[in-house]
C-alpha cells in the first residue's frame, strides 16, 4: 500500500511532456521546462502542454507562435 501511495505522489508531481494533457491553462509548472499548459487550437476543448516560442520559426510547419490565454507567453499552436 505504501508503494502505491508513493507511485501516485510521484506521478502527480512529474511534469507533463509537450503534447500530453494538463489541467490549468497558463500554468507552466504542470509541464516540462520550455512548455506551458494551453489549448493547442482555438477549437480545442482540453488543454495540453505546448512548446513555448517567440516566433513562428520556433514551431513546426503546421503550427504558429501565438499567445496562451491568461499569460504573456506564446506557444506553438495549430494553424
Amino acid at each position: 500500500m505504501a508503494l502505491a501511495s508513493f507511485t501516485t505522489v510521484l506521478l502527480a508531481c512529474s511534469a507533463a511532456e509537450v503534447g500530453e494533457p494538463c489541467e490549468t491553462e497558463g500554468a507552466a509548472d504542470e509541464c516540462v521546462d520550455d512548455a506551458i499548459c494551453g489549448k493547442p487550437s482555438d477549437t480545442a476543448t482540453e488543454p495540453q502542454c505546448l512548446k513555448v516560442c517567440t516566433q513562428d520559426t520556433d514551431c513546426a510547419a503546421s503550427e504558429s507562435c501565438n499567445g496562451v490565454t491568461g499569460t504573456s507567453t506564446k506557444a506553438c499552436r495549430l494553424k
